[in-house]
């Protein structure tokens, strides 16, 4: 199912951008000199459209650095002034909104634990309704779709158009070598449910370290992100948070230009009838898969009823352990992914004995 929200494009807003949305600034502000030195540098490159910069940084726990409040409002103010770019900075309640409409501040966004929160966002709906702004949302800490999707929806239903998801990746489930889950197949259903939403990419929270930021940037254009959000800093070393992640201006630059953005499509006949080609092959072995998932459940089915005739539980895990270990190793060989194939298998086997208890149960009755 798709919602169509009532979202006017990014070019109603930004009536100049000629390039993917570009969304770049510190982490946090930290002082007025800090702040205007790094605005100073981005302004350099017109590829940058928006000078972002945390005022208030919600902190997982107390003790760190949590922001330096309303007065880097007047610093964003500053930088609008000097620049000419539109400044953009986090929300979390309603103080912070009515705080930012009062500065003039351009572009608002609701953090990824705000965006968790129902009652959270509609607090900022309520405060914004009426109103003309720009509001970026972050995906929720967790991914959970629907939350995402409900935020967005709230926003709008008190009139806000002017609307951008992000993309920030997910609270890890496992280690990883990033900060956060990539998860890209919740961007995928969210481009998929709202397809005239634009959606950018935050590379900076997914990565975690700089020498990560290339490789996740460029993922997110060859699929199809509407821009991105990328922290910068004058002197990262010297950040009060985040500095891992952050880059200096002109190594900004420098990954920017390394950066291929791909065509949503090309006016080819030749290339779409190859690719229609190629796609009709997917298609059917897809439907070969699902042919052969169905005479696996057939299998599936007489385990079960073997089970209960014998007793026996549906779960053995000596068996589910063995079993992953053949299939990942039979994927190394056949040079697939076997992360990949370790998740489809789980997912498969998990249902397996899903389809096992709810049999032998059955037969209980």
């Amino acid at each position: 199912m798709t919602f169509q929200l009532d979202i006017l494009p990014v070019k109603s807003w930004l009536p100049n951008i000629d390039n993917p949305l570009l969304v770049a600034g510190p982490c946090s502000l930290e002082s007025e000199e800090q702040t205007l030195a790094t605005a100073r540098e981005l302004v350099k490159d017109k590829r940058v459209f928006v000078f972002r910069g945390g005022v208030w940084k919600p902190r997982t726990r107390p003790g760190s650095f949590e922001g330096v409040g309303a007065v880097g409002l007047e610093w964003m103010k500053r930088v609008k002034e000097e620049t000419g770019l539109p400044v953009a900075t986090e929300v979390a309640n309603a103080y912070h909104t009515e705080a930012c409409l009062k500065a003039g501040i351009d572009v608002l966004w609701v953090g990824a634990r705000s965006t968790g929160s129902p009652f959270v966002v509609q607090e900022i709906a309520d405060v914004l309704k009426g109103t003309d702004s720009v509001v970026m949302v972050k995906n929720p800490m967790n991914p959970d779709l629907s939350l995402w999707m409900g935020a967005l929806e709230r926003l709008n239903k008190v009139g806000i158009k002017k609307l951008v998801g992000i993309h920030r990746g997910f609270s890890p489930y496992q280690e990883t070598k990033y900060r956060n889950y990539p998860g890209w197949k919740t961007y995928i259903e969210l481009r998929r449910s709202m397809p005239n939403l634009p959606i950018i990419c935050d590379p900076s929270h997914i990565a975690g370290k700089r020498e990560f930021l290339y490789d996740i940037s460029q993922k997110a254009f060859d699929m199809g992100f509407d821009g991105l959000i990328v922290e910068s800093h004058i002197d990262p070393s010297k950040a009060l948070s985040d500095k891992e992640q952050q880059l200096t201006p002109p190594d900004l630059k420098t990954l920017l230009d390394k950066l291929i953005i791909r065509k949503h499509h090309v006016a080819n006949s030749e290339y779409e009838s190859k690719l229609d080609m190629l796609r009709s092959r997917i298609d059917t072995l897809d439907a070969e898969l699902i042919e052969i998932l169905s005479a696996r459940t057939e299998i599936v089915n007489q385990i079960a009823l073997y089970k209960k005739t014998n007793n026996v539980m549906a779960l053995q895990i000596d068996r589910w352990t063995k079993m992953m270990n053949d299939r990942v190793n039979l994927s190394s060989k056949l040079n697939l992914d076997p992360v990949f194939i370790k998740i489809l298998f789980q997912l498969i086997h998990e249902d397996s004995v899903r389809q096992q208890t709810e049999l032998i149960d059955k037969e209980e009755m």
